[in-house]
């Protein structure tokens, strides 16, 4: 056996191990329940569901009237979903290791909207959950009890980091953790005798002890550890299931997402907002926060970047898009920001600080029983609530969409929307409601009205719509000059 120092913190090789937990069985549909279940048909399903940035899960997740559960509904044909085994009916019971079944609905659907580009569910068959639910079962202890992997944020005193490093000689990515009492990761939640997963959000699967040790020193003094207590990296080892950050409990960080209610005032919120290049992505940063105005009075700072508007994530929105969603909420919005330091903290581990934030309350303007959530892509990256500019560059081939109007003949929106035409490329989807044309409001104007109004735009056309449920609610006042 050998013996390595250099650090604060003594790394310890030894050749005493049991096998690491990272990797694994990359199954699309993995049996939880134990094989004595009765007649199998209690079985819960696991899914890693994995996707490409601008794309989606692939499936819509419904709350639905006088049915129990949050029910998997349109999967989307050769999609993620269904290439995973998701099925129409399909009730979700965890997201990421947290059992949700008794959740709040649009909880969920933010739970899953923040993992990112992979997410882990736990699946029931809806045949299956409604015969639990008619059998009064706990779908809960249906599942196998299982610990989550922490995220802790480490800061180090005169002593180290307080804890030292085992592993297996001549074996990469295999890392065990021992803890000392009272000492800064004991204090960060760093049990002792946990795995070590990830150091400053990259995996350690293939380092060497010798990169370990250099990655630890480059920390400085402060280091973030992915860990798993070594009773759940047995868990996931037997059955398969590779251990993502998007699963961790992280309620010891220090750096929270704040939430922001804002009731506007005769001057405004009294605040504003720039898109900035921070933390090496782009974003919105709040500044200039007046004092005694809404905005300061409901803890806004200086430098928050923002997260979401009345609970939709602005993630792939631009500037402008973010100040249509703000003035569509009219004279109240809720935020979610967080500070300069927690934004460099979150983005330095690759991850949204959305996924780690708990809301008890349902956003601005949902309502008690929300219909589909799409799991699926939105056009430039604008949530359905938001209105839309789309600047069409008409060429030889047309608008690439159609237009439709209802019965009466006063409410115009968009339909057959042709995949790679125009329309598409400028992001309009099946179903908007055109409110203006080339910044002219149409809200009552018929169908025919809109028509030629289109016709004399010419190209480039600019094109104000939101999604069909909410254009009740824009005016042309919520344009941005």
């Amino acid at each position: 056996m050998k013996q390595k120092e250099g650090l604060e913190d003594t790394m310890e090789l030894t050749l005493k191990f049991e096998f690491n937990p990272k990797d694994g069985i990359d199954n699309p549909a993995l049996s939880l329940a134990e094989d004595s279940e009765p007649e199998g048909v209690l079985r819960p399903q696991f899914c890693s569901l994995a996707k490409g940035d601008g794309e989606g899960f692939g499936f819509c997740l419904r709350q639905e009237s006088g049915r129990d559960g949050h029910i998997v509904r349109q999967v989307e044909l050769e999609g993620p979903a269904q290439r995973r085994g998701l099925r129409d009916g399909d009730r979700i019971l965890e997201v990421n290791g947290e059992y949700v079944d008794d959740m709040e609905h649009f909880r969920v659907v933010q739970k899953i909207k923040a993992s990112g580009n992979q997410v882990s569910l736990v699946l029931l068959d809806g045949n299956a959950y409604e015969v639990a639910k008619a059998l009064d079962r706990n779908l809960a202890q249906l599942l196998p009890r299982h610990g989550r992997p922490r995220l802790c944020h480490v800061i180090k005193d005169k002593g180290g980091f307080g804890f030292s490093i085992s592993a297996p000689e001549g074996v990469k990515g295999t890392f065990r953790l021992s803890v000392t009492r009272d000492g800064p990761a004991d204090k960060a939640g760093v049990p002792s005798g946990s795995w070590l997963l990830e150091l400053n959000g990259a995996s350690v699967r293939n380092w060497t002890y010798p990169q370990l040790t250099r990655k630890l020193k480059q920390s400085g003094s402060k280091a973030t550890l992915l860990v798993l207590d070594a009773e759940s990296e047995e868990f996931y080892r037997l059955r398969g299931l590779k251990v993502t950050a998007a699963m961790a409990d992280a309620s010891t960080v220090p750096f929270k997402v704040r939430k922001i209610h804002m009731v506007k005032g005769p001057e405004g919120y009294g605040f504003l907002m720039e898109e900035k290049c921070r933390s090496g992505r782009m974003g919105q940063i709040l500044r200039e926060v007046d004092a005694g105005l809404p905005a300061e009075k409901a803890g806004m700072r200086d430098g928050d970047r923002l997260l979401a508007v009345n609970g939709e994530s602005i993630d792939g929105l631009d500037h402008q898009g973010v100040v249509f969603g703000i003035r569509a909420s009219g004279t109240q919005v809720t935020l979610l920001v967080i500070d300069a330091e927690g934004d460099k903290f979150y983005n330095s581990v690759g991850l949204s600080p959305l996924l780690f934030y708990e809301d008890k309350d349902p956003p601005l303007g949902s309502c008690a029983a929300p219909a589909s959530s799409p799991i699926m892509p939105q056009e430039n990256g604008c949530p359905a609530a938001v209105p839309r500019l789309c600047q069409l560059s008409v060429g030889p081939e047309g608008n690439g969409f159609e237009l439709a109007c209802t019965s009466d003949g006063t409410r115009v929106f968009v339909t057959q929307v042709t995949s790679g035409g125009a329309g598409s490329r400028a992001g309009l989807k099946e179903g908007d409601a055109v409110i203006e044309v080339n910044g002219r409001n149409v809200k009552g104007e018929r169908y025919e009205e809109v028509l030629e109004r289109m016709k004399e735009g010419g190209s480039p056309l600019a094109l104000l719509v939101v999604s069909p449920e909410k254009d009740r609610d824009i005016t042309a006042d919520m344009a941005v000059n």
